[in-house]
């Protein structure tokens, strides 16, 4: 099992209401999600990477709040845009922010629940 990938590599699957439904829950719900993830995890246990080599649990929330914000910005430029640029970020150089090491991760959670309640 190739650890980068811990619930493995994307399957395109094809269009279904009920995968649209599906979808719609897991944007619903991360949110809730993480934070039950989190609530036993102290600090040491946050600054862990998940992997060797990989980020530590903390940067993940953070990047999960980071990569959410560019999704939902980019739906918005698509649906009020004729032509929107999509613009790519650099998601490492993110991850190694000063906000990503010494913000704690209930910031991002607290983001993420009002980002969610947006999108």
């Amino acid at each position: 099992m190739d650890l980068r990938y811990p619930i493995g590599h994307f399957e395109p699957q094809a269009y279904s209401v009920k995968q649209k439904k599906d979808w719609l829950n897991d944007i619903k719900f991360l949110p809730q999600s993480l934070e039950n993830a989190l609530l036993n995890l102290d600090e040491a246990q946050q600054l862990t990477p998940y992997r060797e080599g990989g980020w530590t649990v903390k940067q993940v929330v953070h990047h999960v709040a980071d990569s959410h914000i560019n999704a939902y910005c980019r739906f918005k430029l698509g649906l009020t845009e004729d032509n929107p640029t999509i613009r790519p970020y650099e998601e490492k150089l993110w991850a190694e922010l000063s906000d990503t090491h010494h913000l704690p991760t209930n910031v991002s959670i607290t983001l993420l629940y009002s980002l969610h309640t947006r999108w």
